[in-house]
């Protein structure tokens, strides 16, 4: 009875065991659900209704190519990676849309695929494309949200539109042919295979990168052959056509790079928006069922994992597979895509290959959502994050000055976040498996769209093999974490015939970033002491002295006393264009206003006393501003800050 009891009660422990281990394990249909909320932060345009990031708003409405994803933590358009990310999204739910739809996130996927797609077929200017969207220079050094960018950026360069340019780099042709063609297999929207088959003709046709525009500065293609592979077996895919494999026998095959000094095909490196060789590779694998190919998907993935011919890729000390700084994770998540989509096909009868591949998957995955020595998860929104992320719109600034987010030293500036970047999949650690926080950092704590793309392809398959839901309850609805608008101001001169102050009318908005045209405050005041003396309102006057805005349409203007009640009364100072207190700068996210109230001058003293008045309960004399919430401030007839007597 015993025995029998104790085997009882190990059972049960392990069976309980099992129940911890399954309850504490990644939910992979969570971590999907908020990398595709990822992809819709970085929408540009009017929003589509299903976005659902209730902290952004449109933006860059008039460009050339509306729609489309900014690429990284700033707000270019590059039309290169926005086609290699779709590509591979595409790919992931052509492989794993069952797992994908199981999960509950088909509808949300496929919105946020043809997002992309839709950019592209608009990108297509017939044998070229739209390459880059975005001002040069100006991008790389403001520090703002996307709502503001065109008026921030107006000011800076008096341009009104961002420039863009048309190219015919191969790369990128070929690559917006490969997403369309696979576009075309989830949609089956003839649209998406013609652009593609126009597109890939033109690369095919012109085979050089020599003409890739603003896109060089920041993602300079190099070869494009890999490109071609690539393109010609998702033509292949869509169409069915043997042409495109022949082609790839005859023409891109013999041009797959080589290992340095060697005549073996190249299995090192990894696949990237600039390197399609590996991934090309596994298509024309899969398609062909070639032997010579399945064995080079083997040689790349056991580079990745137990090593190839004396040669093996880098891991950091406590686990992660490691090939270059720029966007380690990235990489990385890359591959897991590529091991699972092969162990799913070629190597579906080899038990041993799919075991080593899959474990691998798993376990670069474990580190990312945090099972490293520093207890890191890089992806956003998901276990212990950190501090830090280099990305414009997440940070809410108002100033311009980003140098102190994540800081833990208060020096006068923003240090925390506004908002949760929920799904962003960060560069991640160096090799020695440290991870250097600070916004700074772009190589540890970058995040881009082609950053999530293999991620995102790679958690369809998780799903597949490990389950997933999504969580009822995502995305919560931000609330503001410090007042949007608001007020400061200081006493100029408090005399007994009048008070002169400096004001400040504030915009740190971010819940979305918003400007307001119809802007105006109330300073209010008690003219008891003056009624003592025998005056009324009418006697008292107000002016205002200097503005920041005097000589442009943000003009302020300032009413006669108004009665609020008894004997409390209040001036409106109003913006002829209130969009001129905007969130982009620091000397935009504030309009500084000098004004006066009281008795003209002559007017026999005493009759004024400030003391009393409801606006300037504790203000200071001098120039210390201090933030008040009894000079209230509205949108209109909308109170949004302060509270009225």
């Amino acid at each position: 009875m015993r025995r029998q009891l104790s085997f009882s009660l190990i059972i049960l422990l392990i069976f309980s065991t099992e129940i911890l281990h399954t309850l504490s394990a990644t939910n992979y249909g969570e971590a999907l659900q908020k990398s595709l909320f990822f992809y819709e932060v970085q929408q540009a345009g009017v929003l589509p209704d299903w976005n659902e990031v209730s902290w952004r708003a449109d933006s860059m409405e008039n460009d050339f190519i509306p729609g489309g994803w900014f690429d990284a933590g700033d707000h270019f358009k590059f039309t290169l990676t926005i086609a290699y990310t779709a590509t591979v999204l595409a790919w992931g739910l052509y492989e794993y849309g069952d797992a994908v739809a199981k999960a509950g996130l088909s509808e949300k996927y496929k919105n946020n695929l043809k997002w992309a797609l839709d950019y592209l077929v608009l990108a297509d200017q017939g044998g070229k494309v739209v390459g880059t969207i975005g001002k040069d220079g100006f991008d790389h050094t403001w520090w703002g949200s996307p709502e503001v960018y065109l008026r921030k950026m107006k000011l800076a360069t008096g341009d009104d539109e961002r420039p863009y340019d048309v190219i015919s780099c191969t790369s990128a042709l070929a690559l917006s042919a490969s997403a369309l063609a696979a576009g075309y297999l989830v949609f089956k929207d003839a649209s998406y295979l013609t652009h593609a088959k126009s597109l890939y003709e033109a690369a095919d046709k012109t085979r050089d990168n020599k003409d890739q525009g603003m896109q060089k500065a920041y993602y300079p293609a190099t070869d494009f052959y890999d490109e071609l592979f690539y393109a010609a077996n998702w033509m292949y895919m869509a169409t069915g056509d043997q042409k495109y494999l022949d082609e790839c026998e005859s023409d891109f095959i013999p041009n797959f790079p080589l290992e340095n000094q060697s005549t073996d095909r190249k299995f090192t490196w990894g696949f990237c928006w600039d390197d399609h060789s590996q991934a090309a590779a596994l298509l024309y694998a899969i398609n062909t069922g070639k032997e010579e190919w399945i064995d080079q998907v083997q040689r790349h993935l056991d580079y990745w994992t137990v090593g190839y011919g004396g040669k093996k890729v880098q891991y950091t000390p406590d686990g992660m597979a490691w090939l270059f700084q720029w966007g380690s994770t990235r990489h990385c998540a890359n591959t897991v895509f590529l091991a699972l989509v092969a162990s799913d096909h070629i190597f579906k009868d080899n038990s041993e290959l799919q075991t080593r591949y899959r474990e691998f998957a798993k376990k670069q995955f474990d580190y990312f959502f945090g099972d490293n020595k520093l207890g890191i998860s890089y992806v956003l929104g998901m276990g212990k994050n950190p501090k830090t992320v280099h990305h414009r719109g997440a940070s809410g600034i108002h100033d311009d000055h980003w140098n102190s987010l994540g800081s833990s030293v208060d020096d006068g500036y923003q240090t925390e976040y506004a908002h949760v970047l929920y799904g962003a999949l960060e560069g991640g650690p160096n090799q020695d498996g440290s991870f250097t926080d600070k916004v700074e950092s772009y190589q540890n704590t970058e995040v881009a769209i082609d950053y999530n793309a293999g991620f995102t392809a790679a958690l369809c398959g998780m799903i597949k093999l490990h389950g997933g839901s999504t969580i009822s309850n995502f995305p919560p609805k931000e609330e503001p974490k410090w007042p949007e608008f608001l007020m400061s101001a200081s006493i100029n001169q408090a005399s007994d015939t009048y008070t002169e102050l400096k004001v400040y009318a504030m915009n740190h908005s971010a819940w979305p970033t918003r400007v307001i045209k119809d802007l105006s405050f109330n300073y209010y005041f008690d003219i008891s002491e003056a009624i003592e003396a025998g005056y009324t309102a009418k006697d008292i006057t107000a002016k205002i002295g200097t503005q920041q805005h005097a000589n442009d349409e943000g003009v302020a203007t300032i009413s006669e006393p108004t009665q609020y009640k008894g004997n409390i009364y209040y001036v409106k100072i109003s913006f002829g264009d209130g969009r001129v207190v905007m969130p982009t700068g620091q000397s935009e996210h504030r309009a500084e206003i000098q004004f006066r109230v009281g008795f003209p001058d002559g007017t026999p003293a005493g009759a004024w006393d400030s003391s009393n008045d409801y606006s300037c309960k504790g203000l200071e004399k001098g120039n210390n501003m201090v933030e008040t919430e009894y000079i209230t401030m509205y949108d209109g007839d909308k109170l949004i800050w302060g509270k009225e007597p």
